[in-house]
């Protein structure tokens, strides 16, 4: 829809969106991929809660789809996949054809992603706890979050910040991830950190994690690298995944 100086506004694209969903519930038009970049946004979804959302009172556009709380911005590919899954829908499924499809991108860039048990997205695994750098000249045994489930990364500077999960050799995530399926149709999707100024997420408590961080592809190769040399892999992998799926719910 939109890159760089055509970034698509939130709104504008949320509403492109649904008028999508409506025409493919329809069949009027086929399965979308909707592609493009965001001018800088919050976005809340329905199970954020306020101790997640940012101290400074920063807006916050709450929206229908599932997760938590996120931010989009230049730097990042944003992809909302309007799809009919059959019934009964396996939302799972379609999340893991997403994680899929850009486990692969991430690959043919050099990046090595996985999934994390749990937690839904693309991540960059850090190192065993036992093999990381004390933070604050502390050892980790100290380490606050460890004893904390309420620890709040937004109050405790830079050693703690989201940000800066990949100094400290931690789990970080490189691509969110979080859908709705309304009568069939999925909306919303995902978005892939490239080369974003992830500081914007030091505001917040990304996805709800406070013991991970987050990752872009620029940070994890070491170089620069724009959303134009990313997009075409993108769609390559995304249509070799979506496309090919065989639609069906998952053996229990």
């Amino acid at each position: 829809m939109g890159f760089g100086a055509d970034a698509v506004d939130y709104e504008t694209a949320w509403q492109e969106q649904r008028r999508v969903h409506a025409a493919r519930f329809a069949d009027e038009v086929p399965d979308t991929c909707l592609l493009l970049e965001h001018p800088p946004v919050y976005t809340a979804g329905r199970r954020t809660s306020d101790d997640e959302r940012p101290l400074d009172g920063t807006p916050v556009i709450d929206v229908d789809r599932g997760g938590k709380i996120t931010w989009h911005g230049p730097g990042q590919l944003v992809g909302y996949p309007i799809q009919k899954l059959p019934r009964p829908v396996d939302v799972v499924a379609h999340v893991r054809r997403l994680e899929d499809a850009l486990i692969r991108v991430c690959a043919e860039f050099g990046v090595e992603s996985s999934r994390v048990e749990g937690r839904s997205g693309v991540w960059v695994l850090g190192d065993p706890v036992q093999q990381r750098a004390a933070l604050g000249g502390l050892n980790l045994d100290f380490d606050p979050r460890v004893a904390d489930e309420l620890f709040d990364p937004r109050l405790n500077g830079p050693e703690y910040a989201p940000s800066n999960a990949g100094q400290r050799r931690e789990d970080r995530k490189l691509a969110a991830i979080g859908i709705r399926v309304a009568k069939g149709v999925t909306m919303h999707g995902f978005s892939l950190n490239v080369n974003p100024d992830n500081t914007s997420f030091d505001k917040i408590v990304p996805c709800g994690i406070r013991d991970a961080g987050v990752a872009s592809l620029a940070n994890e190769l070491g170089r620069d690298i724009t959303i134009a040399e990313v997009l075409p892999v993108a769609e390559k992998h995304l249509r070799d995944v979506l496309e090919g799926a065989e639609l069906l719910p998952r053996a229990v």
